[in-house]
């Protein structure tokens, strides 16, 4: 299989560490748990998030970059083990920051990390520099307690380079693989999003949609996605390609996984890098305006001139 040169380093330094830790856990162990079974299992003591971020880790490196290849991460977070530590010490005093504390998190290679990861867009030309900070949502992550434990492949430049380009392939990461058939396509472009939750490479991922980049690999790859409403989360720190369609939004193994990590991404005040934010009622919180009112009532549905008669006819 195609190695990638940028992502190199960080897999043999997390690598090694996950030997360091002890982990010698089965690789299916832990396969299909949700986010609620796994907090569950941490709050009783019987898992810690260093174990099931080195699950993921191993399962990354064994099945993902090597044996099938499915190829839908392009980088591991050499800190991972670090943030995951944290979280654990955090856990043991009693803080608990949210429903993703101690949960590994895969993100889209196009959404920023002030780390030492890269955020390309799956392109060589903005390769060499990690950003300066992190984006919106990767700073809601943090505060939210969860572990930022790599970035996925995706479309190069989410699928804005090419009439004819390929969902999923990227010239940094190479073709990401639909789990379930590898020789099908795991549709664009948040192509590792939707297929490294579906692999059971972490608990859930974060891709983003500009025209069904979010909807379709989550469909064929058969994970839940959710496409929020534009500005209901920050696209700051996001590499964008339209101001009216972009969105950052969940890929989760259940509804309610998905559900879990929106109601940490979600912009409850207008964030000044997204004016987006400004414009939806959780964005309206403490500017004084109030929310609108959801109808009580639906607007009948105009009927086509003819379906009436159809129907008295049938």
């Amino acid at each position: 299989m195609r190695r990638i040169a940028w992502i190199g380093a960080a897999l043999a330094v997390v690598s090694v560490s996950a030997r360091a830790n002890g982990d010698s856990d089965d690789l299916n162990r832990l396969n299909e748990a949700t986010v609620a079974q796994l907090q569950a299992m941490m709050r009783s003591g019987r898992l810690t998030s260093v174990e099931l971020t080195n699950f993921y880790i191993n399962r990354i490196l064994q099945i993902d970059q090597n044996g099938p290849g499915v190829n839908s991460v392009i980088e591991l977070n050499p800190d991972a083990l670090a943030v995951a530590q944290n979280a654990d010490k955090m856990r043991g005093q009693g803080k608990v920051l949210g429903p993703l504390h101690g949960i590994p998190v895969l993100l889209k290679d196009n959404i920023d990390t002030g780390d030492q990861m890269q955020t390309t867009a799956g392109s060589f030309a903005l390769a060499g520099r990690p950003a300066l900070k992190d984006s919106t949502i990767a700073a809601k992550l943090r505060a939210g307690g969860a572990v930022i434990l790599g970035k996925t492949n995706l479309s190069e430049w989410a699928n804005f380079r090419s009439s004819f380009s390929t969902s999923g392939w990227s010239g940094r990461g190479g073709l990401t693989h639909n789990p379930y058939s590898l020789d099908r396509n795991a549709c664009g472009s948040s192509s590792g999003s939707a297929a490294s939750v579906s692999a059971n490479f972490t608990a859930v991922g974060l891709g983003s949609e500009t025209d069904g980049s979010i909807v379709c690999p989550a469909n064929v790859n058969g994970v839940v996605g959710i496409k929020p409403t534009v500005g209901l989360t920050s696209r700051g720190g996001v590499v964008p390609i339209s101001h009216t369609q972009d969105t950052v939004g969940p890929h989760g193994r259940t509804v309610a996984d998905a559900a879990a990590v929106l109601g940490v991404i979600a912009s409850r005040t207008p964030d000044p890098r997204d004016p987006a934010t400004a414009g939806v009622p959780l964005g309206w919180q403490g500017t004084g305006r109030a929310r609108p009112a959801i109808p009580n009532r639906l607007h009948p549905v105009p009927r086509p001139p003819g379906t009436a008669r159809a129907r008295a006819l049938a």
